[in-house]
């Protein structure tokens, strides 16, 4: 870990007037603070979420005289590739730049369900709807001047394996091991994603970030007992690597910022640790012909 940014909050997020912001799961927890602050910015925020009545809430809890930016109400449900296509062309019909995009939803240990495409949900939300949605989307945010994509993931990479014979609960059903497996893909796509770029020449970064131990709505499903003894930051401080990953001036591509507390389990965001699985460009090449296969969506 690097202590680049110490003590960086959102007061230094420089001005986004001007500029358009989507993020997924905004409704609440990390992504609810990451649209605020940014609102508060000057940006134009679309708060995306599955329940449309909770998306208008939060929205609503934004103190408008604090924003100076305009924040948008979107319906997106990741556990279905329907869903996300309707969205995307949705956005895609009202806005002619986009210029960040924050995949920022996810689902944590839940019980063992399916997505309506028939993934197991936690792989299916967390990678394969992002992945979808982020093709989508991908050349109106290309033709944007220096915009950049910034996909969450977790210090739960580091204990991840990609098993592509366990995509769809072809396995006995183990959450944890299925939760730290799509945050690996989700950190293996966003470098991936930046590779690709780069080798198509466009001007565009992808960026990771993860929050650390933060207190959030994903914690849910988890046994109180599992989280007895743990310390976690407010959810305010974790939503600052998403922050910086979204807004720092110069980031070098396939940067991933995380807390710079011992383990990265707390404190201000600087320069995150990448396991060597999410290195693997061989199962990075594999990961993303799933993508492709699954969602139909090729790019860039």
């Amino acid at each position: 870990m690097t202590h680049t940014f110490e003590s960086w909050t959102a007061e230094h997020v420089p001005d986004q007037s001007g500029k358009t912001v989507l993020i997924t799961g905004a409704n609440s927890g990390i992504g609810y603070f990451t649209a605020r602050a940014l609102a508060e910015a000057g940006a134009h925020v679309i708060v995306a979420g599955r329940d449309i009545d909770k998306v208008a809430q939060a929205i609503a809890k934004i103190d408008p005289q604090r924003v100076s930016g305009t924040l948008e109400a979107g319906l997106l449900d990741l556990a279905s590739l329907a869903s996300v296509n309707t969205f995307a062309t949705d956005i895609l019909g009202r806005h002619s730049t986009l210029d960040i995009l924050v995949n920022n939803a996810g689902v944590m240990m839940p019980p063992a369900a399916k997505t309506e495409d028939g993934f197991e949900q936690q792989i299916g939300v967390n990678f394969i709807g992002h992945f979808a949605l982020t093709g989508l989307l991908y050349d109106r945010l290309s033709q944007t001047p220096d915009a950049r994509i910034v996909t969450l993931s977790s210090i739960a990479h580091r204990g991840g394996i990609i098993d592509f014979d366990n995509m769809k609960l072809e396995k006995p059903y183990d959450p944890k091991r299925e939760y730290y497996q799509s945050k690996l893909a989700d950190l293996m796509f966003a470098l991936e994603l930046g590779r690709r770029i780069d080798a198509k020449g466009h001007k565009l970064l992808s960026l990771a970030c993860h929050p650390g131990f933060t207190t959030t709505e994903l914690q849910r499903h988890l046994d109180p007992k599992f989280l007895e003894g743990m310390s976690f930051m407010d959810t305010w401080q974790g939503s600052l690597p998403t922050l910086m990953a979204a807004t720092i001036a110069a980031p070098k591509q396939g940067s991933y910022y995380g807390p710079d507390g011992p383990g990265e389990f707390g404190g201000f965001p600087a320069i995150g640790a990448i396991d060597d699985a999410a290195l693997d460009a061989d199962t990075a090449q594999k990961l993303w012909d799933l993508g492709q296969s699954a969602t139909g969506v090729r790019f860039p």
